[in-house]
């Protein structure tokens, strides 16, 4: 099921790097440390939305990419 507020992500394994474009604002965070096995959670969660809220926000550095650095 598509979500309402999180339009792509991206996972770079050997950096531990997810990106994470928003609907919304059309916007890239990238997060840093996430481990492969949040980020396989999160791919197959039912509710990305909802999982990114309890598992990835506020727990991670994050930086918010510039349109120059988006892909």
């Amino acid at each position: 099921m598509p979500s309402t507020s999180i339009k792509k992500t991206k996972y770079d394994l050997a950096k531990g790097i997810l990106s994470v474009w928003f609907v919304t604002s059309g916007k890239r965070y990238e997060f840093e440390g996430v481990p492969p096995e949040t980020f396989a959670a999160f791919r197959s969660a039912f509710a990305k939305g909802r999982f990114f809220n309890a598992h990835i926000r506020n727990r991670f550095r994050y930086r918010r990419v510039t349109s120059d650095d988006d892909d």
